[in-house]
């Protein structure tokens, strides 16, 4: 299996015959191109055209951050699976805005699906919740009476918001308060863990979109404009609650994740280095858990389910199949 490669110390990266080398202070490390299918830049590295020139062959997306991990833009290899055709329909999708509110519905709908039901998960297991679900309702029955996709959105910001106050009862660590959502840079840890999941999500949405026939660029739920890409924006919403989400809450509820993995930044808080590598390490390992796909009878894991999203989309796009977005069932 093709595994991801994160790369936070200050180096350069460069090609040296049929694979790619890693150099610092310390001496090199020699990485497998065939057992990699993308590499995420958070330290200082330089490379050149030729390195770009050999990931390209190898068709090996690379990621890069800031040093406040934000999300700076990715090295995309030429698309190998590119479709004309299939862009057009993408296209005609787009333009027509009764065909556009629909998909636009279907990934709200999916995104409110899948934080009811990881609320749901913990509300059984004693976490008193129940108020905040009922509130959770009346909001889904509300997005049945919206006329445009900005007042999905409306209703889908003001259902994350309720979800998001569930996160101290969920948690219940005095050092990891939600406070209210803030964003670049995050005020507190738990901010800084949902910022940080979230943008690694958006890039591993875009290297599953690289592997189908879609075109990134072109979203449904999300503005297409000038930005480079929208449509992994979408199809991340649907997945953060069941991956990153899911995954906070385990780091936090077994400790693996504490106050001595932050500092302060930017007037604000990031992950340090080693509460990036555990926080990646157990996004992993949730990405490679299976579940039981109901419609093939068989085990496929949290990274397939990302990808086959995004070929259901297509389906639909094309007259196939009416699209449904994954809904997480435990």
């Amino acid at each position: 299996m093709k595994k991801s490669l994160y790369i936070f110390n200050t180096g350069t990266l460069s090609r040296k015959d049929n694979t790619i080398c890693f150099e610092t202070d310390q001496g090199k490390k020699y990485i497998p191109v065939e057992g990699t299918k993308e590499i995420y830049l958070f330290g200082e590295v330089d490379f050149n055209k030729r390195m770009l020139e050999f990931l390209s062959q190898k068709e090996i997306i690379l990621h890069m951050y800031n040093r406040y991990d934000y999300y700076i833009g990715s090295f995309y290899p030429r698309e190998h699976l590119n479709s004309g055709y299939m862009i057009l329909e993408q296209a005609k999708a787009y333009m027509d805005e009764t065909r556009r509110k629909v998909i636009a519905f279907k990934i709200v709908q999916g995104a409110m699906d899948n934080m009811f039901q990881v609320l749901r998960y913990y509300n059984n297991r004693g976490v008193e919740i129940e108020d905040i679900l009922d509130r959770l309702n009346q909001l889904q029955d509300r997005l049945l009476t919206c006329e445009t996709i900005e007042q999905m959105m409306a209703i889908e910001g003001n259902y994350r918001e309720q979800y998001y106050q569930s996160f101290d009862r969920i948690i219940n660590e005095d050092h990891f308060i939600f406070e209210g959502r803030s964003r670049r840079p995050p005020l507190n840890r738990l901010n800084a863990l949902i910022s940080f999941g979230n943008q690694i999500l958006y890039t591993i949405v875009l290297s599953e979109i690289y592997k189908t026939h879609m075109d990134p660029r072109i979203g449904y739920l999300h503005t297409t404009n000038f930005r480079r890409f929208s449509l992994n924006l979408d199809i991340a919403e649907i997945f953060k609650p069941i991956i990153v989400d899911r995954a906070i809450f385990t780091l936090l509820g077994k400790k693996m994740i504490t106050v001595k993995h932050f500092e302060k930044k930017l007037d604000g808080i990031v992950l340090n280095d080693d509460g990036k590598r555990i926080f990646l390490e157990e996004l992993q390992k949730r990405l490679e858990t299976t579940v039981k796909h109901r419609d093939l009878d068989r085990e496929v894991s949290y990274r397939s389910l990302i990808r086959m999203e995004v070929y259901k989309l297509q389906k639909h796009i094309i007259g196939e199949k009416e699209y449904q977005s994954y809904v997480s069932r435990w």
